[in-house]
Parts: C-alpha cells; sequence; structure tokens
C-alpha cells in the first residue's frame, strides 16, 4: 500500500501513548466488529477509551454513529486514483519524523471531523473512536488489502464506504500538505541562490521594482529547483543504467561459466541488449535527441562571445598606449590612442569595459567622452544598456545637449529607448524645467506599462509647479493614491505652496484636507500657506477660521503667519480687526511683531498715505535688521504719489541696483506710482529696464505708459 511505509505498527503504538492509551498489538477475532459499537454509549464514569468492547453482540448499535460508518450509497469512492498520484513522493521519507508528522496531522483532522459529526460525545468518546479508525487503517495497510475493500461491499462488517472516504480524503489532503511544506523549504533554499540574487540585482539596474522584481525571483527560483530536480532524476536514470549493465555483466559472466562446465558447445553466445537509448522529457521536449546537444553547444559559445570570464592582461607597448590614454585631458580628442589600443590589444567588450572603469576612477568627464567614443567602435558591440548608461550619466550631471546628442545616435542606430532611458529623461528635463519634452518622457515611460519610480513622479510633479501648472501635479498626485503609492511629505508642501501662491484658496484647502487623510499632522507651515491663500483671495473669515484652529491644535503662530492674517484684513481695508488680533495675541502668548508683520503694515499705511506712521515703523524694522527689497518698493511707490521726489529718488536707486531681484509685480508698482507722481522719465526709463530683464508688460500699464507719455508730448509742445 502506499502508506504502508509511513504509518507502521510502531507508529500507532507510539500515537496511542501520545494520548494516554495503549492499543495492543495483537489483534482478536471481535476487532472486525467494533465499529457496530456504539461510541456515545458507554459516557459513564467508569468508561476508559482504550478498552473497547470485544462483543458487538452484547452492546446495542447507535445509528449515530452508524452513519458513518454503514453507508446505504451505492456509488464506490473515486479517491484510489488521486491518492496513487503522490505515493511516490511519500516513499522518500521513511524516518521517523515524518511519520510523526503525518500522524499528528491525520489526527487533527480526524478529531475535527469525529467532533463535527458527534458534537454530544466528550473528548475520551472521541478519541477511543480516533484510535480505533487508526489502528484499523492501519492494520488495513499492512495486510494490503485497502484497495479490495473500496472495491467491495463491506458495509455489514467493516467501516462504512463513507467513512473510508473520509479516510481516504484525509490521507490525501495530510500528504499533500506534507509535500507542498517540503517544496516550500526547498523554494526558500533557491531563493538564496547565487544566480537568482544576481538575475534580481540586473532587473534592479534595469528599471524593475516592487511585485514585478518579486515575481521574476520566484519564478527564476522555481526554474531553478525544477532544473535541479530535473538533474537528480537524470543522476538516477544513470545509477540504474548502471545498475543495469552490472546484472548483465554478472548474468554473462555466469552464463560463460556454465557453457564452459557442460561444453556443449564452443559458440559463444551474448545476452540479449537493451535496443536504443533513455528518453529525457521535460515539458514536452524529448531532450535525448542530438539536435539539442548542439543547441546548447551554441548557447555556450554565443554567451562566451558577449561576455567572456575576464579580461586580457595588458603588457607591454599596450600597457604605455593605456597610460597614455589615462592621463589625457578632456579637451584632448582620443581617436589616435583609442585605434592603436585596439591594434595592440585586439580586445573584445570585457577589455573596453575594463578600461572605462579604470578611466571612471581617474576623470569622470573623460570616461564619459571615451565610452561615446566606443559606441561607434565594432569590437566593444554596443547595445541599448550601454546607450541608457551613457544617457543617464549625462542626466545626472545636468548635460542635456550632450544626452541628447546620445539619444540621436541610439534612434540613428535602429535602437529603441527602453524603459531606464526614458526615466533618466524624465528626471533631466524635470529638473531643468523644459516641461513639454519632460511630458514627452514621462508618456514613453509610462507606455511601457511598469510600476512607475517615485522619482519620476516627484520630479513631473515639481516640473508642473515650476512652470506654474499645480492643477496637473495633483492630477499625478491622484494617480499615485489610486495606484497605493506613499505620497512623500515634501509633495504635498510643494502643492500647497504653489497653490497659495496664485491665490487658489480652494486648491490649498483641498491639498490641506488630502495631507490630512494620508495621516499627515498639520504643521505651522502647511496651515501658514493655506492662511496666505485665503489672504491672497481676500477672504479674511476663512483666514481666520483657519487661524483659530491652528491655536487650538496648539501651534504657536510665528510673525510669518501673523503677517499672512494681517494681509487678509488689508485686503478688506479691516485695520480695527488687525490692531485687536495684534493686541490679544501680544497677551495670550506674548507676540512681538517681526520684520515680515511690519512690512504688511507699512504697505497698508503707505497705500492709505501715512507717511509719519510709516517712517516710525521703519525704525522699529531696521532694530531688528535688515530690511527686505518689498521695502524699498512700498517706499518708492508711497514717495512717489506724495510728490516727495529726493526720497522717491533715493529709493528708485536701491531699486535700480537690485533690479535683478525685482519681480514683474515690484516693477508695475513702481511704474505705477511714479506716472502717478508724475516721474515721466524715470517711468520710462524703469519700463525698459523691466523689458530688458525679461518681464512682460501687462495691458494695464502699457496703456497707462502710452496715455502718459502722450501728455507729456502736449505739455511740452505748448512750452
Amino acid at each position: 500500500m502506499n502508506l504502508k511505509r509511513i504509518v507502521n505498527r510502531q507508529s500507532v503504538k507510539n500515537f496511542s501513548i501520545f494520548y494516554g492509551r495503549f492499543i495492543s498489538p495483537y489483534r482478536s477475532n471481535g476487532y472486525r466488529d467494533i465499529s457496530t459499537v456504539s461510541a456515545c454509549a458507554p459516557s459513564s464514569s467508569n468508561f476508559d477509551g482504550s478498552q473497547l468492547p470485544r462483543d458487538h453482540h452484547s452492546t446495542k448499535p447507535n445509528f449515530l454513529f452508524t452513519r458513518h460508518l454503514h453507508s446505504a450509497a451505492s456509488s464506490q469512492p473515486e479517491l484510489k486514483p488521486h491518492f496513487s498520484s503522490f505515493a511516490p513522493k511519500l516513499d522518500s521519507h521513511e524516518d521517523d519524523g515524518t511519520t510523526n508528522e503525518f500522524l499528528s496531522r491525520f489526527a487533527w483532522i480526524m478529531r475535527k471531523k469525529l467532533s463535527e459529526a458527534y458534537p454530544e460525545c466528550d473528548k475520551p468518546t472521541v478519541d477511543s473512536m480516533l484510535l480505533v479508525i487508526v489502528e484499523k487503517v492501519v492494520y488495513e495497510m499492512e495486510k494490503g488489502s485497502l484497495d479490495r475493500m473500496l472495491g467491495s461491499d463491506i458495509s455489514s462488517e467493516e467501516f462504512s464506504e463513507d467513512l473510508w472516504r473520509t479516510v481516504w480524503e484525509v490521507s490525501n489532503s495530510v500528504v499533500e500538505d506534507m509535500d507542498k511544506e517540503r517544496k516550500k523549504e526547498k523554494m526558500k533554499h533557491f531563493l538564496q541562490d547565487e544566480e537568482v540574487k544576481e538575475m534580481c540585482r540586473f532587473a534592479g539596474e534595469i528599471g524593475l521594482q516592487g511585485d514585478m522584481l518579486r515575481e521574476l525571483r520566484f519564478k527564476w527560483a522555481r526554474e531553478k529547483m525544477e532544473e535541479a530536480d530535473f538533474y537528480e532524476s537524470l543522476k538516477r536514470l544513470r545509477e540504474e543504467e548502471r545498475e543495469q549493465e552490472k546484472v548483465g555483466a554478472e548474468g554473462e559472466t555466469t552464463a560463460v561459466e556454465e557453457a564452459l562446465v557442460t561444453e556443449e558447445s564452443v559458440k559463444v553466445v551474448d545476452l540479449p541488449k537493451r535496443h536504443g537509448k533513455i528518453k529525457y522529457k521535460i515539458y514536452g521536449l524529448d531532450l535525448s535527441d542530438s539536435k539539442w546537444g548542439e543547441v546548447a553547444d551554441k548557447v555556450h559559445e554565443a554567451g562566451e562571445a558577449i561576455w567572456p570570464h575576464e579580461p586580457k592582461p595588458i603588457s607591454g607597448k599596450c600597457k604605455l598606449v593605456a597610460e597614455k590614454i589615462m592621463s589625457l585631458k578632456v579637451e584632448d580628442d582620443p581617436s589616435a590612442l583609442l585605434t592603436e589600443y585596439k591594434e595592440l590589444q585586439e580586445p573584445r567588450k570585457v577589455d573596453w569595459i575594463e578600461l572605462l572603469r579604470q578611466l571612471k576612477e581617474r576623470d569622470s568627464n573623460l570616461h564619459l567622452k571615451v565610452a561615446e567614443h566606443l559606441l561607434s567602435e565594432t569590437s566593444f558591440q554596443a547595445n541599448i544598456r550601454d546607450y541608457s548608461n551613457l544617457i543617464a550619466a549625462y542626466a545626472e550631471e545636468n548635460h542635456i545637449e550632450d544626452a541628447e546628442r546620445i539619444l540621436r545616435k541610439m534612434e540613428y542606430n535602429g535602437i529603441l529607448p527602453d524603459i531606464s532611458t526614458a526615466k533618466s529623461l524624465t528626471l533631466m528635463y524635470s529638473k531643468a524645467g523644459d516641461l513639454d519634452k519632460a511630458r514627452q518622457a514621462y508618456e514613453t515611460y509610462s507606455s511601457h506599462g511598469f510600476k512607475l519610480d517615485m522619482k519620476v513622479y516627484q520630479s513631473m510633479i515639481m516640473a508642473y509647479i515650476k512652470a506654474g501648472q499645480p492643477g496637473l501635479g495633483e492630477q499625478l498626485l491622484r494617480e499615485m493614491e489610486t495606484k497605493e503609492s506613499k505620497v512623500p511629505e515634501e509633495i504635498y508642501m510643494a502643492l500647497l505652496a504653489s497653490y497659495s501662491e496664485q491665490g487658489n484658496a480652494v486648491g490649498a484647502a483641498r491639498i490641506s484636507g488630502t495631507m490630512q487623510f494620508s495621516g499627515v499632522k498639520p504643521t505651522l507651515e502647511s496651515c501658514t500657506w493655506v492662511i496666505e491663500a485665503y489672504a491672497r483671495e481676500g477672504n479674511p473669515d476663512m483666514a481666520r477660521n483657519n487661524f483659530d484652529q491652528l491655536m487650538r491644535n496648539g501651534l504657536k503662530p510665528d510673525d510669518r503667519c501673523v503677517a499672512g492674517m494681517i494681509a487678509a484684513y488689508k485686503k478688506k481695508n479691516l485695520l480695527d480687526k488687525a490692531l485687536n488680533l495684534l493686541l490679544q495675541l501680544e497677551g495670550d502668548v506674548g507676540f512681538e511683531p517681526g520684520v515680515a508683520t511690519y512690512t504688511v503694515l507699512i504697505d497698508w499705511l503707505g497705500k492709505m498715505g501715512l507717511i509719519d506712521e510709516v517712517e516710525q515703523l521703519l525704525g522699529k524694522i531696521a532694530n531688528l535688521g535688515e530690511a527686505p527689497l518689498k521695502i524699498q518698493v512700498i517706499l518708492c511707490d508711497m514717495y512717489a504719489r506724495a510728490k516727495m521726489e529726493k526720497k522717491a529718488l533715493q529709493s528708485l536707486g536701491v531699486l535700480e541696483a537690485k533690479k535683478e531681484q525685482l519681480g514683474a509685480d515690484d516693477f508695475e508698482r513702481v511704474i505705477n506710482g511714479l506716472i502717478v507722481g508724475e516721474f515721466g522719465e524715470e517711468a520710462k526709463r524703469i519700463g525698459e529696464m523691466m523689458l530688458a530683464q525679461g518681464h512682460t508688460q501687462s495691458e494695464s500699464l502699457k496703456i497707462a505708459l502710452a496715455t502718459r507719455a502722450l501728455k507729456w508730448n502736449r505739455t511740452s509742445r505748448r512750452y
């Protein structure tokens, strides 16, 4: 029987001792009638599960128990083929550890099934029933009659067909589970195989990550395990063949000796030889065919040509040429030396790679130049990985023109950019702020269907933010969330800042809510961005709500946060509320205004024409440190509108000296102030300076300048 080598009498004895009972190794004639005894009848305290009644006529059968032992079903169980399919796997596990594991699993499952079938029976009764089943099954397997019993009607004497079917199913499931665990443990060994880890490292270098890389690692380990099993089977076949040859040789020797003894004939008679060869098949392929040997030789030769074992040693004149190549400068042309090195060394790809490695250690820029030159070298045998590595190196150094030149060479040679090249281009163009090319490279990168890298997402979002399109960056953010990718806090803060600077309070509030939903706690900086967004939008009520929420969360507002709140009140000219807020903060948390708060107040008072109050605040800013450039913009506008020529020109001189730091809004405010104060020449000069700095004038400013120029021309004609 299939389980005969696994389950033996000694195992059953150990099994019974495990449950605190002993089953006699000698079998009585009444054993075959035990199955008809009621399992629930002996419920008294003196009942012992190991002492079962031997006379089945003395006890009335219990039909609750016999419903599992005697079945009226006419169909025969069809589990025999399934069990025999895994019998060979069990032949190799004859040690006591495997036997004990099988019995433990079998008993655990059968106990559960008996408890479900007889919930009213106590534990000793279930133990007795379990021991009866185990001993009967072991007995039948030792006798070799279990197959016969499954094919005949024995319900009147032995266990019912339902019970045998249950025993059969449990045995099948136990052996299958043991076989699966054996394969699992074997799989763990092959997951740590050096070849598998090397392939995983290579896959990681070309951009494979996450679930895809994990699936490939399991696939390679499984193939490695199947390959090992295949060679083990070949080894067994060779051993069997040697045994057959040995037996044949012994038989031939015996036949010769008998011929010499009997002297019946002088004719030599050979033993019959086996015709044909052993055929080795795997996955339906006949590997014993000679063509597979030729295929293996060709694969080996191709592998040697592509990647030899080690580079050639450099000596003599070739060593001198190699040293000259190492001493080259970036601006020198290496073509002549490389040609001489090629004639002397006759290098293969591995030799070129060794030369590039030594160059990289000395000078990375020279290494890139030589590597680009070798792309057109026949002996170098450049492939897509060589192109992508060179593009990635140029992209990391922000050499956009060099990277694009390599890309054009790559496309000219008929090599399409792979996912690694597309990733490098996306990062390079995003960092450079070229949104159109970055978007094109990103579409190429995402078209490969792999899970996108976090760096690519982050670089594209930052590119959209630099281009003033945070909405498109937020779309990528939502795409990351749908793919269950963890979004870094820096991306949230960058989008929040972009929305705030544009005065898009709705977008800023949406990003703030998304941050909190994803588990990022609100910080003083994030709350300040939201307050400034509402301030630029001109909504002081929502700004105050967020400010109060910040206070309730235990955060202490700083100078920038209070300045944002004052700016919100400035939009609606609510000076009394702004002053009350400053007094409240001074009394509650001891807040003292800083440069940012004073700057907002100066801007507010300057627009109201309160020059004396502004100059008082300027003194307080001077005590705190250097005033920001925005103060000079405010003062120039205020003094120009007040027609205070000396102070206006003084502030204007400071701004002209730092014109590179001025934005388009600062230029327009200064020009409008000069136009109102009738400083025509200065306004014209600052307008030309604005265009020279690359800023675009608004339509209202163009109209104001044209109108004032026409008015000044008419006035000059009169005089």
